[in-house]
């Protein structure tokens, strides 16, 4: 008999342009545990240690997710897209990294350029998807 899922799992990452943010949302299986952001001045893969190049950012989140993974209980990945990439018709936000994906820790990066921007990060159900708005 096969077991459900017992982590949520990372199953895409949008972007949106909006009128005084732009918008990164983690579309998600169920939602994280708990989830803690921070400002730092740059990022490593958890599993290498090596340094995550973030080009074009003065700034950059990091939103770590306790309880998430971008991969099943088989290890099979759940989001197959780019792990860094720059986010197309943005004009904050230059850089998108899937930093970690490690024993239910998942986390993201996101770097933009606006020293002076304001982010706020928050979940939202049907579907699930966490959500990273950073000011213009």
């Amino acid at each position: 008999m096969a077991s459900a899922q017992t982590t949520p799992t990372l199953s895409n990452i949008r972007t949106g342009l909006h009128t005084d943010y732009n918008r990164i949302v983690l579309d998600m299986s169920g939602l994280p545990a708990e989830y803690r952001l921070r400002e730092v001045s740059g990022v490593s893969d958890c599993g290498s240690g090596n340094p995550v190049s973030m080009p074009g950012s003065n700034e950059i989140l990091e939103v770590v997710m306790f309880g998430a993974a971008a991969h099943d209980d088989n290890g099979n990945p759940t989001y197959t897209g780019p792990r860094n990439f720059t986010p197309p018709n943005l004009n904050n936000v230059r850089r998108v990294a899937l930093t970690c994906d490690f024993e239910a820790v998942l986390t993201v990066a996101v770097g933009y350029t606006n020293t002076s921007s304001w982010h706020r990060v928050f979940t939202l159900t049907n579907p699930n998807r966490v959500v990273i708005d950073i000011g213009l």
